[in-house]
This record gives structure tokens, C-alpha cells and sequence, in this order.
């Protein structure tokens, strides 16, 4: 019997085109970013919450643990899960900018349905990431500390402030979660909201990501950098400014992708 042979052809997933943007993009769509909160504040008060309330549970539980010397490493780790917790912003904000109605169960059963989408990968990577982090503080924390008594939050800082091994541990850590952050933020600045608004694949979303901060390298690190300070500016008073901080950045990182990639919705709109 003779085998027939069949060809099967393969369709690569459609990449988008990835556009260079500069400062002036950056301070349009901050400024975009800053107009979505306004209109639709409780959606942006509601998202910048749950962040407030997960830090305030990760504290409570750290000292209920007597784990104080991890305070620091989860609240610098922390903002790593912040473009997954900012997928229901995204979602305002394109229904805002295709001008369709904002209801709070179809926001939040489009989240929902992200599950069965490719956006619970990029979760899956976020969260392992997160893990990598944690995991890497805890072995510098043996490798530098493992002798030292830190009982209590002051104690760590006295430590970790006044003695050699605290300033290696400072300075390893530093470079090391420099690193980390930077993969990550590559990885999904853009990726995010493009798995949202496309049905693409998590690499070949990565992908994007990475091109488009490989292509316009300081206006991305610097919007980069910009983010971490805010972040840790609204983490300062207790995580209470993240209520707002979280959510600006979140529709302004929307409006990011939409100049960098271009929305489908919005080439639908205009026939593109």
C-alpha cells in the first residue's frame, strides 16, 4: 500500500509591525493615561486596590511569620506582577478609546476569559520570574547573612546597612534584580496588552516586546525607569498611593502599545 503523502502547511502566527516611539510618545501616553483615570476613576480606584490590599497582606503576613527581612525583597519584587494585575486597565481603556460602554460585569468577564487565552502563559512567566526572585534573595540572604540575627525589620536594616556582608548583599542584589527587571519588563511592556487586544501566541508576543524596546532603547528604559520610581513612590505611604499611581501607568502603558503596535480594535475602526 502506498503511502500518500499530505502536506500540511503552516501558517506562522502574523506579526505586528513594531513602530519606534520617542519622548513625545512617552508624554502622550502618560498624558492619555491620566485622562482614562479621570473618566473612568472607579474603574482605576477599583484595580489600584486589590494592588494596595496585596501589599498590606504580604506585610501582615511576613511579620505574622516573623519574616521581616523579606519585606524588602517582596516589596521590590512586587511591582514585577503589576502588567498581569493591570489587564482589567487595558481593557478600560480600549473600551474607552473604541467608545463602548463601560460595564463592570463585561470588564470583568473579559478578564476572566483570559484564562483559556494566551495572557494565562505571560502569567505563568510573570509569576516564575517573581519565583526566580524570591528564590535569589533567599540564597544571597544565606549566602551573606546566614550568620547574622535579623529577628526584627530594624534589625535588618541595621544589618544590612552596617556591616561588609550587608553591602554585598545590597550591592549582589541590586545588580541581580537590575537584571531580572529588565528581562521582565522587555518581556511584557507590551506583550500584555497586545495578548489582550490579538489573538497571538505568548512567544511571538514576547517577541514584540522585545523588539520594541531593542528599537526605541532609551525612550523605553526610560519609561521603564520611570515606572519602578513611581511605583516605589506609591509603596512608600503603606502602598496607599498605588490606589492611583497603579492605574494611571496602567491605561498609560495601553496607550503605549497602541502608538508602538497599533490596536486592532482601532485598525478595525479606521478599516486598517
Amino acid at each position: 500500500m502506498e503511502n500518500t503523502e499530505q502536506s500540511i502547511s503552516y501558517q506562522p502566527p502574523k506579526m505586528p509591525e513594531v513602530k519606534a516611539v520617542s519622548f513625545a510618545t512617552l508624554r502622550g501616553a502618560l498624558k492619555a493615561g491620566i485622562d482614562d483615570f479621570l473618566k473612568a476613576p472607579l474603574f482605576g480606584l477599583f484595580f489600584g486596590g486589590i494592588y494596595a490590599v496585596g501589599g498590606w497582606l504580604i506585610i501582615a503576613s511576613l511579620i505574622y511569620l516573623n519574616m521581616p527581612w523579606m519585606i524588602i525583597p517582596l516589596a521590590i519584587g512586587f511591582p514585577l506582577i503589576g502588567p498581569f494585575i493591570a489587564v482589567g486597565l487595558y481593557e478600560v481603556s480600549r473600551r474607552i478609546a473604541a467608545g463602548k460602554p463601560l460595564v463592570w460585569s463585561e470588564v470583568l468577564l473579559v478578564m476572566f476569559h483570559q484564562r483559556e487565552r494566551q495572557l494565562s502563559w505571560m502569567a505563568f512567566v510573570v509569576l516564575f520570574v517573581f519565583w526566580l526572585w524570591i528564590y535569589q534573595v533567599r540564597l544571597l540572604l544565606a549566602l551573606f547573612l546566614g550568620f547574622k540575627s535579623v529577628s526584627t525589620f530594624p534589625k535588618f536594616i541595621e544589618v544590612v546597612t552596617s556591616t561588609q556582608e550587608g553591602l554585598l548583599f545590597l550591592g549582589v542584589g541590586t545588580i541581580s534584580g537590575a537584571i531580572l527587571s529588565f528581562v521582565m519588563f522587555s518581556a511584557t511592556v507590551i506583550s500584555m496588552p497586545l495578548l489582550l487586544d490579538r489573538e497571538l501566541d505568548f512567544v511571538s508576543a514576547m517577541i514584540c516586546s522585545f523588539k520594541t524596546v531593542f528599537k526605541s532603547p532609551v525612550p523605553m528604559l526610560s519609561w521603564g525607569v520611570m515606572v519602578v520610581v513611581l511605583a516605589f513612590v506609591g509603596m512608600a505611604p503603606a502602598f496607599v498611593g498605588l490606589i492611583v499611581i497603579l492605574p494611571i501607568l496602567g491605561h498609560a502603558t495601553w496607550h503605549l502599545y497602541e502608538a508602538a503596535i497599533g490596536s486592532e480594535s482601532a485598525e478595525q475602526t479606521t478599516g486598517g
